[in-house]
């Protein structure tokens, strides 16, 4: 059997580089979704995580500044504030990237709202 042409070697050689960015371009793209399990725990650790950080800030606060009890019902506050915030933002984040499946298997479920 003869060699294809010098052409068609190179043009195949194209096609494999372009398939081959179009595969590593879809793998960067592809998102992780969570399931129920770890965006619970995000929850508490996020909602935990901002009142602690708020009680410590408004300790440190109170301590040097003498503003007892100020600084620490503010950090606690501004601690639930964030807290709150990032939870929303989160639960955006993960109806967006969630499928939408069919309650009835014939269309979109949010027809049948």
């Amino acid at each position: 059997m003869t060699d294809p042409p010098p052409e068609r070697d190179e043009a195949l050689k194209r096609l494999d580089e372009r398939i081959d960015a179009m595969a590593a371009s879809n793998v960067r793209k592809a998102r992780h979704v969570e399931t129920g399990a770890e965006a619970g725990y995000k929850v508490v650790g996020e909602l935990f995580g901002g009142i602690i950080g708020g009680l410590g800030l408004g300790w440190t606060l109170d301590r040097f500044a003498g503003t007892t009890p100020w600084g620490l019902i503010g950090g606690v506050v501004i601690g639930m504030t964030a807290s709150i915030l990032l939870i929303v933002r989160s639960a955006e984040r993960t109806k967006e990237t969630r499928p939408v499946e069919p309650r009835n298997g014939l269309g979109d479920p949010r027809e049948d709202d």
